[in-house]
């Protein structure tokens, strides 16, 4: 290495079992230098750099010495590595001050991580977070065309640029919907969110977008259009409305007239609108067919009709094999948010007319934490589970959805844990993975 230069280090945090770091003896705290010649900024360097058959990796080990590996592998096998820095970077922070932001409407007191605004593409690409684009250079874009970077999740809310520099609370915002024609040309495929204020972007203004968005079918796959959420912690913030069932109704019309248009000239429903929209309304929730394969199924879209389908499906089963069950009598107790309450409650109905001998108690959470206006059922808090469900006869156990606890870990919102529920209520907790069937099994207890 010549005297002076400084190589950026990409530390090794595990080295996993059977792959080829292994083999060729890395360990935790060695660092990867450059890999044919080409130092590397983060891990989409990494990933297009490590596909050839033949690679040079320049090393560093945690003793100081500098070494070169010469590796023959299979085209797109991975080094069997993982970095200290998930990214191989830091995360870029966001740009924005939205005035929708979820975040700025967080109660005081919780855990540091909750707080962070990321607006990172690579975080788009690698876990399907949905970014604004604003802090992305040409240079950015070009890597991500050079290095197919799709699909790429982007946060739209407008495509009236002067609209979008006031939603987003940055000058350079509307620019921004520049790139989008840039990674369209690319062949980057995308899909888009709209978060939707009252009196903001909605109505006019949300047809103007649906309407410039559906050029870009089918390189732009898809659209969701949400409701802002709003807590009770909006003193300071842009004054923001909660929309009522006529003006969830108006906008299921709108977009549902899109759809119709779209569907007959390109074969796809493109823009959804939130369950939360339907429910709100008091509408039946469209059937399967609408939802396109689920692709906005994160965005809280079709969530309920997979639910519902996948609960029925799966109750036709087991009432066929009805004879070769073996369910005891029992009962238990489902937590659910506000705004689900009367689907889950409908659904536990139909089960105990096919299995009298189960009693499934579904009891609705009041979200006290964020305030009465989040309805939602992955925004309760184990403090809120507790202080409604304690002295009630909730049965033999306790069944939640995963989508109330950290990804992976068994940690609320307000970092009490579920054994903390369990020790509060005296009750066994289970969780389901939020899916009809496994709900169903998990209350007949099979």
């Amino acid at each position: 290495m010549a005297a002076g230069k400084k190589k950026q280090l990409h530390t090794i945090a595990k080295v996993l079992p059977g792959g080829i770091a292994e083999e060729m003896g890395l360990e935790p705290g060695d660092s990867i230098l450059s890999i044919n010649g080409t130092e590397m900024e983060d891990i989409f360097d990494y990933q297009y750099l490590v596909q050839d058959s033949y690679i040079e990796v320049m090393v560093l080990t945690k003793d100081g010495e500098e070494c070169k590996l010469e590796i023959d592998k299979e085209e797109d096998e991975d080094l069997g590595v993982e970095f200290e820095q998930g990214l191989m970077d830091d995360y870029r922070r966001c740009s924005n001050n939205c005035i929708f932001c979820f975040i700025d409407q967080n109660p005081p007191g919780m855990r540091e991580t909750l707080y962070f605004k990321d607006d990172d593409t690579r975080l788009s690409f690698l876990q399907g977070n949905y970014v604004t684009l604003t802090n992305l250079s040409d240079r950015d874009i070009d890597r991500m065309i050079k290095y197919r970077m799709e699909p790429i999740n982007i946060s739209f809310q407008t495509t009236n640029p002067e609209l979008r520099c006031k939603m987003l609370n940055n000058r350079f915002a509307g620019e921004a919907l520049k790139k989008v024609q840039r990674l369209y040309e690319g062949g980057i495929h995308m899909n888009g969110q709209i978060v939707l204020c009252k009196g903001i972007n909605d109505g006019e203004e949300l047809r103007r977008s649906i309407s410039d968005l559906s050029k870009m079918i089918p390189i732009l796959e898809s659209v969701s259009v949400v409701p802002v959420g709003l807590t009770k912690y909006r003193e300071g913030l842009f004054p923001l409305e909660p929309f009522d069932a006529k003006d969830s109704a108006e906008v299921i019309d709108l977009i549902e007239g899109f759809q119709r248009d779209i569907y007959k000239e390109y074969g796809t429903h493109f823009v959804h609108a939130s369950d939360e929209w339907y429910i709100v309304a008091g509408r039946d929730i469209p059937p399967a067919d609408v939802y396109d394969g689920y692709g906005q199924i994160e965005n809280g879209v079709g969530k309920v009709r997979l639910l519902m389908d996948e609960f029925r499906e799966e109750l036709e089963i087991l009432k066929e094999k009805r004879s070769g069950l073996k369910i005891r009598p029992h009962k238990m107790t489902i937590v659910t948010g506000m705004l689900v309450y009367p689907i889950i409650r409908d659904l536990m109905q139909e089960l105990q007319e096919n299995f009298p001998e189960v009693e499934a108690q579904v009891i609705p959470v009041i979200n006290h934490f964020f305030g009465e206006g989040i309805t939602v059922t992955g925004l309760l808090t184990a403090g809120d589970i507790i202080d409604q469900l304690k002295d009630k006869d909730l049965g033999d156990y306790l069944l939640l959805s995963q989508n109330v606890l950290r990804s992976g870990e068994d940690i609320f919102l307000d970092d009490l844990h579920v054994p903390d529920v369990e020790k509060a209520l005296d009750i066994g907790i289970r969780v389901t993975d939020a899916s009809g069937a496994d709900v169903i099994r998990q209350v007949l207890d099979l």
